[in-house]
């Protein structure tokens, strides 16, 4: 795991502004990458890499690194857990390696088939390759899009980075605000892809690749649409057989997120998805450890991850560490916090506090069960959701019935301080206008509030409309539109990147066997089977030795950490000055993006960023 940069300059001449600035970006991208710096320059271009030494930790396999001819250099962040195997083939055919790292192995791939080496890719990849002989960049992600890469086409040419913090931090992109990109945040929760906040800085999207050169530009192209394995229509297979294939895909899945040249970690939750990776990970001989976060505000809770935690660990004779955080140390932390999310977010405090923890112990790498919900259809709402459209459609053909759901909506989002249910007469008429109203954050009609008209009409305008980004989820039955929709916003924009700077931030690689192509590729015939709960059942008996019946017969209640509880004291007087965010039962995910965009502009404005004490007015 690392952190990447370039620049392709419009002449080929040497320029100390490019080098200068390339620097800027590594120093920026320090903590994803403390092992190790490298610097590579060439006509007309700049490579950066930080590195954190996980395969391979001998100096030999630092980067950037380049073909033995010379031709083709290389910057590349996570890891490809099937080099071993794409090596043999490479071997018999005659290739030679100087290095045991996945990177020359994707080096020496690239030299010989170029793009179409993508699909046999299995793992979590952003790269960049310069070739020097064609003067041309080349970008790839992989199709999840677990890793980050961002750029950027200016006057003086191509900048990219896996940071978009970084990218500013070259000093060659003007930090401008994209209303786009604000007002997808306020929207979501999250940025939506390829958007960020600033102008002309882009997400390169997930599972595309990219060719540019100077003075051109260059479009993305899809190699792998996830989204494709949501809209097979497939009937439901035998349990017996579903069980089988689900339990070898797990074992196979887990296997290959182990592969590693330093001691594997585990968040370790009350869930089955944890669980699960745990209970393999100890079937598969591995010595991981059980990292597991505790509240005292959840003390005696079912929300309370500590206890079941600890009875999943003596289940499966693993060491466990609990991490108690409090509300000193959150305040302590949440400079720190804002400083390290690359792009506004509500969530990934809980990412953060975990990666600590792991990081205290000296790990390096960690496995997550993110993802799990989504694959194997845990949440309830995949169900709900859908009915719930079929019932709005049948009460809208009523004779007067809109004019009195917009009332009583009006009156509930008052009375029950649920601001979205305003919402419901305009959105729950389709699977994407209701799939927004369950993970959106505010409505478009309240952003003007937060943006001010002309900005909140610039961004929509630019973002194509609030359910522009959901398209595509049409045509196909409720439930596998929603998990496609989770798959390619919820998880994509929010988890999976809150994943990637909260880990990084601590200079941890945080891996995810449960988001995994191969894994999704192996199991999208039986999605039909995974429906009605059946899923999580299906996935809770994937290791030999069973869960506890703790885990299993558990609510749910997600990986949670509690804002509420510690935003619940702040002072009103940063929320005061905005009606929308005053009342009394605001929800908390609403006040901490207001604080969280405000850092961000601050930020990129060269304001001094003040704590969360100051800024917001908690404590």
């Amino acid at each position: 795991m690392c952190g990447i940069a370039g620049i392709v300059s419009a002449t080929d001449a040497f320029s100390r502004e490019s080098r200068d600035a390339a620097l800027r970006m590594s120093e920026r991208m320090r903590k994803r990458g403390p092992d190790g710096e490298g610097l590579w320059t060439a006509p007309g271009v700049v490579l950066a890499h930080r590195r954190l030494a996980i395969l391979d930790l001998d100096p030999r396999s630092n980067q950037p690194m380049l073909t033995s001819d010379g031709r083709y250099a290389i910057v590349f962040n996570g890891e490809i857990y099937n080099f071993r195997d794409l090596r043999a083939e490479l071997e018999n055919a005659g290739s030679r390696f100087q290095t045991t790292s996945d990177t020359e192995v994707l080096l020496a791939m690239f030299a010989q088939e170029g793009e179409r080496m993508l699909p046999k890719l299995r793992g979590m990849f952003a790269l960049a390759i310069w070739d020097t002989q064609a003067r041309e960049l080349f970008l790839a992600r992989d199709p999840y899009g677990i890793k980050p890469l961002y750029y950027s086409q200016t006057h003086s040419g191509i900048i990219f980075a896996s940071q978009v913090k970084a990218i500013i931090a070259s000093g060659l992109v003007p930090p401008e605000i994209e209303a786009a990109g604000m007002t997808g945040f306020y929207l979501w929760g999250s940025v939506p892809e390829p958007w960020t906040i600033f102008k002309n800085v882009f997400a390169l999207p997930a599972g595309t690749w990219l060719r540019m050169r100077a003075g051109s530009e260059g479009y993305p192209v899809c190699w792998n649409d996830i989204g494709e394995n949501w809209r097979l229509k497939d009937p439901a297979s035998p349990a017996n057989a579903v069980q089988a294939h689900v339990k070898r895909a797990m074992i196979d899945s887990v296997q290959a997120h182990l592969v590693s040249d330093v001691p594997v970690s585990v968040f370790l939750s009350g869930g089955v998805d944890s669980s699960v990776i745990a209970g393999l990970a100890s079937q598969l001989g591995a010595k991981v450890e059980g990292i597991t976060i505790g509240f005292e505000e959840f003390s005696a809770q079912n929300r309370d991850e500590v206890p079941v935690a600890a009875a999943i660990a003596r289940h499966y004779n693993l060491p466990h560490h609990v991490r108690r955080v409090t509300r000193g140390e959150f305040d302590e932390d949440a400079p720190r916090i804002l400083d390290a999310m690359d792009q506004p977010s509500i969530d990934g405090v809980n990412t953060w506090f975990a990666s600590k923890a792991a990081a205290e112990r000296g790990y390096k790498v960690v496995l997550s069960g993110v993802g799990g919900d989504e694959l194997f259809r845990g949440y309830s709402y995949t169900r709900q959701i859908p009915r719930n459209v079929r019932l709005s459609k049948f009460v809208a053909s009523l004779p007067g019935s809109r004019i009195a759901l917009r009332t009583a909506c009006n009156y509930l989002a008052q009375k029950r301080s649920h601001p979205k249910l305003k919402g419901v007469p305009q959105f729950m008429g389709s699977l994407e206008g209701a799939y927004f109203l369950k993970r959106g954050l505010f409505l478009p009609e309240e952003l003007p509030e937060l943006l001010g008209h002309e900005t909140a009409r610039i961004g929509l305008e630019r973002l194509g409309g609030v359910t522009s980004t959901l398209s595509g989820a049409g045509g196909i039955d409720g439930v596998s539109a929603m998990c496609l929709l989770d798959s390619t916003i919820y998880l994509r924009n929010q988890l999976l990147r809150d994943s990637d700077w909260a880990s990084m931030a601590h200079s941890l690689e945080l891996r995810t066997p449960l988001v995994d192509a191969a894994l999704l590729d192996t199991l999208k015939p039986y999605f039909a089977t995974f429906s009605n709960g059946a899923g999580k059942t299906i996935l809770a008996d994937s290791p030999s030795k069973a869960l506890p019946s703790e885990v299993i017969h558990r609510r749910k209640t997600g990986f949670g950490v509690p804002m509420e509880q510690w935003l619940m004291t702040a002072n009103q007087n940063a929320w005061n000055e905005i009606p929308l965010l005053s009342s009394k039962g605001t929800p908390w995910a609403r006040r901490w993006a207001k604080t969280v965009m405000d850092h961000s502009v601050n930020d990129s404005l060269g304001a001094v960023a003040p704590g969360i004490g100051a800024h917001a007015h908690v404590g």
